[in-house]
């Protein structure tokens, strides 16, 4: 299809003017009459130019990208553009006041502004990199402006991202991930989705990609273009555009997008859907996604030690005598309020109670709207009889590589990474029989602090003979807050039989053998060759 500027230059529109003078000092102020205003391509970008009507160096130029046209009157208008000062790297506004010889030059002239800005947003290629679009960003619309603030501070600092970094099983894998499939790279325009440090673009650039695009938006931005200029023979093939994806406009198309939006519990942060948003406005048709999709794992847990240890906290406000005040009135709600944080943690795949399910997000298919409520209902049998204290919950997600597909998983049992494992505990425990039927329903609300409100629900079916004609006979519920966890940031414990509690069986943390679903491999198979690959990759980093 041929350009809007293609066509634009075909007939580069001009109006006559009374006069066009910019906003500025009367000292310094530039006043052209008559003028003329011609609408025009530059260099493959549409600009709008003022100058005299008799051929002359005086010229107002305005970049269409960011301007702005207001009407003052019916023959006099003002149209405000961003302008940088260079030297100083400093952003502002000039302004350039225009009038018309009548209302009906008026009336054409806003006209044609209004179309070549249409021409502009409709055609994403011809903003430079980095340029934000004229419409109103879905982020802003939904985020909480301080939660935003606090989120790109956080990630804007390099020792969070080396705590990222030093995950040698999340970078391992996805280093592994992306030279494994080269062919899906080698000659490739790439979308690099919140790129952070820019490793990942790195990584990309490696594999032989044509170009990168290193989307991010928070103050790493900066660092990444210092990362990636110190490997020269990478980052001649890696652009960093600083800002969101819902609001930055990239020259092209990708083939495909690569990324690390997942959170705690896979969907903490709300990045996904910036994932998804990425591959809606940025990804060729039948372009790939790494990570492919993803899987939330639950099964329920019994851990006596995590339930004492939870309820013990609130016993400070059962004093009856602090400093002369009694503090009970506030025990109730000190106890339920422990319990509305969800438990981060490494735990013994042991303390599973019944074998796993799993809820599977499609990144290439879901839709943005799909994130904002995800509703999982639970069914499970139990494997031996206990008190179950919650349901635990785990990720894995898959790079659907069309060499080699592999996983990168969270499972307990499995190598411990930064997302650890996390824990709905329930202020009241339910009791279960081998054999017994555990039935409920997890339900995530998505909320604008970029999290998760978790409505739990638990329950114990009928156990044994005319099971089928009876129903709940005991249930709990809770309500969590994603967004405020309780980190509790210990390898996992040699754990002791209580006295009223059997051995448990080994349980598998997940079933893989789903014919829907490639099978992941063993936690440490190829761990070897992966950690030696990665090392290598380090080094020659480090040596370009």
């Amino acid at each position: 299809m041929e350009s809007s500027v293609a066509e634009a230059a075909k007939k580069q529109q001009e109006f006559a003017l009374a006069s066009a003078s910019e906003l500025a000092s009367l000292s310094s102020s530039t006043t052209l009459a008559p003028a003329v205003a011609r609408f025009s391509p530059e260099d493959g970008v549409a600009e709008l130019r003022f100058q005299q009507e008799a051929e002359s160096d005086a010229r107002l130029n305005v970049d269409l990208q960011t301007a702005k046209l207001f009407k003052l009157g019916p023959v006099q208008s003002v149209c405000i553009t961003e302008s940088s000062d260079t030297d100083e790297e400093k952003s502002y506004s000039r302004g350039v006041t225009i009038r018309f010889n009548n209302e009906e030059e008026s009336a054409a002239f806003h006209h044609a502004f209004e179309q070549w800005k249409k021409d502009l947003v409709d055609q994403g290629q011809k903003l430079p990199n980095g340029e934000l679009s004229s419409t109103k960003s879905k982020f802003d619309d939904k985020i909480e402006p301080s939660s935003a603030k606090m989120y790109f501070h956080y990630y804007g600092q390099l020792l969070h991202q080396q705590n990222m970094l030093q995950d040698y099983v999340r970078t391992g894998t996805y280093y592994a991930a992306v030279i494994e499939n080269r062919v899906d790279f080698n000659g490739r325009v790439v979308v690099d989705v919140g790129a952070g440090s820019g490793i990942l673009s790195l990584f990309a650039a490696q594999a032989g990609a044509k170009h990168v695009y290193a989307v991010e938006a928070s103050e790493m931005a900066d660092y990444a273009r210092k990362l990636i200029a110190g490997n020269p023979s990478l980052g001649e093939r890696i652009t960093v555009i600083k800002g969101k994806i819902e609001e930055v406009d990239l020259p092209e198309k990708a083939d495909i997008l690569i990324s690390e939006p997942m959170g705690t519990l896979l969907i903490n942060e709300r990045m996904l859907e910036t994932y998804v948003i990425a591959r809606d406005r940025f990804l060729q048709p039948n372009g790939k996604m790494f990570p492919t999709l993803g899987r939330i794992h639950m099964a329920p847990f019994s851990d006596e030690y995590l339930f004492v240890e939870i309820a013990n906290k609130a016993l400070f406000w059962q004093q009856q005598n602090y400093y002369g005040v009694d503090l009970q009135p506030l025990y109730g709600s000190a106890f339920q309020g422990y319990f509305s944080q969800p438990v981060v943690d490494a735990f013994d795949p042991r303390l599973l109670v019944a074998p796993s399910m799993s809820h599977v997000i499609d990144f290439t298919k879901t839709s943005e709207e799909d994130l904002y409520e995800i509703d999982i209902p639970l069914r499970f049998t139990a494997a031996v009889g206990t008190r179950v204290h919650g349901l635990a919950c785990w990720f894995d997600v898959l790079f659907d590589g069309s060499t080699v597909q592999r996983w990168l998983t969270t499972a307990p049992g499995a190598p411990t990474t930064h997302w650890y494992q996390l824990r709905c505990v329930l202020s009241q425990p339910i009791y279960v029989m081998a054999g017994q039927e555990i039935t409920g329903r997890l339900h995530m609300v998505a909320h604008n602090s970029q999290s998760y409100t978790i409505y739990l629900t638990l329950a114990a079916k009928m156990w044994g003979p005319g099971a089928e004609l009876g129903g709940i006979i005991q249930q709990s519920s809770c309500k969590l807050d994603l967004k405020e966890p309780y980190y509790r940031m210990s390898q996992p414990q040699a754990y002791t039989i209580a006295q009223d509690q059997q051995p448990h069986q080994q349980i598998q943390t997940q079933d893989l053998d789903d014919s829907e679903f490639i099978a992941q491999p063993s936690p440490t198979s190829g761990s070897k060759i992966l950690l030696e690959e990665f090392a290598k990759s380090a080094g020659a980093l480090k040596n370009i």
